[in-house]
């Protein structure tokens, strides 16, 4: 673990104006990790620490969005601050109040969220930002022609597929949380999808199916279809080379699991 700088803690404070003792960084960083990628990075590794995290919620209102636009330049640093952020209050908001879960349906379309004075909903970063303002319930196949200012502008150009293997919405079947970086965001994600996916799929050769997620069956479009399906199936070990297997997905089990964390 490496301790943050006494230059970059100086920055950190003036950024958030908070009066707080110098917080330990949880990760190796580089100069193409900026301070706000930090900020998720260390929200979720002391959510993980089971510290206490106000502050950092403080923190994420009194974002200036400005400085976090040009922050976030490459698609990398935008999905690696998203989807940080995303787990982060997920998991932050239902320790405070798990009965906010009993109404998923509220619980993740409410803008319960500050981000710089912008509220915001997890079904506003997810599908808005990171899915790259895709309807939520089409599939993956049709895009919201009326997106608002702030989505526009900070969303990402495409949707990264992988998404669906790093998101964490507190339900039992999701994948666990890991915390990324942009500097070796493929490599971490690509990680955390393998064993992801080889953990909650089964293949049957003689039968030639696989039974999967069906985060797939949801998010279809996103894949590319039945075809990018195998193909990610394929990708990461849990079909042969070439396969045209059939298509199973296993139910999904909502049952609330909060600290369900990627082991070290």
């Amino acid at each position: 673990m490496k301790s943050i700088s006494p230059l970059l803690f100086f920055l950190q404070f003036a950024l958030f104006a908070c009066v707080q003792a110098p917080v330990e960084s949880k990760a190796q960083y580089s100069d193409s990790d900026s301070k706000f990628i930090e900020l998720s990075i260390n929200f979720l590794a002391d959510l993980k620490d089971d510290k206490s995290t106000d502050r950092y919620v403080e923190r994420y209102a009194k974002l200036d969005l400005d400085s976090l636009h040009k922050a976030l330049k490459s698609p990398n640093q935008k999905k690696a601050f998203w989807i940080n952020t995303y787990n982060a209050f997920i998991q932050y908001t239902l320790k405070e109040d798990p009965t906010l879960y009993e109404n998923r349906s509220s619980f993740f379309s409410k803008e319960r969220i500050d981000i710089g004075g912008k509220k915001m909903s997890f079904d506003d970063i997810e599908h808005g930002l990171l899915r790259a303002s895709t309807i939520k319930l089409s599939l993956g196949y049709a895009k919201n022609p009326f997106a608002p200012e702030f989505e526009t502008k900070f969303r990402m150009q495409k949707t990264d597929e992988r998404i669906h293997f790093v998101l964490n919405c507190g339900a039992k079947s999701c994948p666990p949380v890991g915390i990324y970086s942009a500097v070796d965001f493929d490599r971490e994600v690509d990680k955390v999808a393998m064993a992801f996916l080889n953990s909650v799929s089964v293949y049957n050769k003689e039968e030639d199916e696989v039974s999967t997620t069906i985060l797939f069956s949801w998010f279809r479009g996103d894949f590319g279809g039945n075809s990018g399906i195998r193909s990610t199936l394929i990708k990461y070990g849990v079909l042969p080379k070439g396969s045209d297997a059939s298509l199973n997905y296993k139910d999904y089990d909502w049952t609330l699991d909060l600290d369900n964390y990627v082991e070290d």
